[in-house]
């Protein structure tokens, strides 16, 4: 083996220069990105810079994504059973009505109440202002703890003494301590 090497070096110096040439074109020469590093004072200087794109493209929730229709039968030949249990999630996943009289009060009329919360409440039985305003301090803690990122609001938004006031349909009195309605 050692005459081998030692008769065709010239051939096994080439093969190896060859190899270096294609593997430098492979993973350095036709790389599409330049890579350009900052002078080690240039960047003590400067702030980091951002991604401006980031920062300047529309916040996810606010795009207006379409939700596809799943058609309520015959849903590729699919059966009957899973058309019907598309059907059912496709009702589960709209948004539930907060202004039915069969539903209580409307809860995000107090300030403070959103959607999500209106949903917490309700989830733990409470719909009406009459409820809120009933409320012990026990009541509260024990709601509280169930409000998960929400808690502490009950009494940072005072709910109990928003809730009086639009039991009572004291409009006026509302809007003068706690702003429009």
């Amino acid at each position: 083996m050692i005459e081998l090497v030692e008769a065709n070096w010239p051939y096994f110096l080439a093969a190896l220069l060859i190899g270096i040439a294609v593997a430098w074109f492979i993973f350095v020469a036709s790389r599409k990105t330049k890579i350009a590093r900052d002078s080690a004072e240039a960047a003590q200087d400067k702030p980091a810079t951002r991604n401006q794109a980031l920062i300047d493209a529309e916040p996810v929730a606010k795009r207006d994504v379409p939700v596809p229709e799943v058609p309520p039968v015959g849903l590729a030949g699919a059966g009957p059973a899973v058309a019907a249990a598309a059907q059912n999630a496709q009702e589960e996943t709209a948004a539930p009505t907060t202004d039915s009289p069969a539903s209580g009060d409307d809860l995000t009329r107090i300030k403070g109440v959103g959607s999500k919360l209106v949903v917490l409440l309700k989830e733990n039985g409470v719909t009406s202002f009459a409820q809120i305003a009933d409320w012990s301090e026990a009541e509260i803690d024990a709601i509280d703890d169930k409000l998960g990122r929400f808690s502490g609001r009950i009494r940072r938004d005072d709910w109990v003494k928003q809730a009086k006031l639009l039991a009572a349909g004291d409009t006026q009195g509302y809007e003068s301590q706690f702003g429009k309605l």
